[in-house]
């Protein structure tokens, strides 16, 4: 297994409040999402429910919407919040720093 390491993202200004970006690293995918308080978040990139990336999808408040079949997860979290995504997807650690966001994976 290998050591967690930081990996940079994007830059801090890359995302307005309330959108989400897809960010693919070593054969991983993730969704960052920057929420309406400027804080970002990262999940895993593709729904539990069919495998279609969440970085299409519609951000409102502490949700990101499915943009295919329309479940919903707090990407906060990762806790799937309305069907047909029932798994929870995992939540990623991300730091800010000289005006780039990372991610620790």
């Amino acid at each position: 297994m290998k050591p967690e390491k930081w990996v940079e993202v994007c830059a801090l200004d890359a995302l307005a409040p309330e959108e989400a970006m897809r960010f693919d690293h070593e054969g991983r995918s993730f969704a960052i999402i920057r929420s309406s308080d400027g804080d970002y978040f990262a999940i895993d990139g593709h729904c539990s429910h069919e495998k279609v990336h969440l970085s299409g999808g519609i951000v409102d408040g502490n949700i990101i919407e499915c943009p295919k079949h329309f479940g919903t997860f707090d990407y906060r979290t990762g806790e799937a919040r309305s069907l047909p995504a029932c798994i929870d997807l995992r939540r990623y650690e991300l730091k800010v720093d000289s005006d780039a966001v990372f991610i620790k994976i």
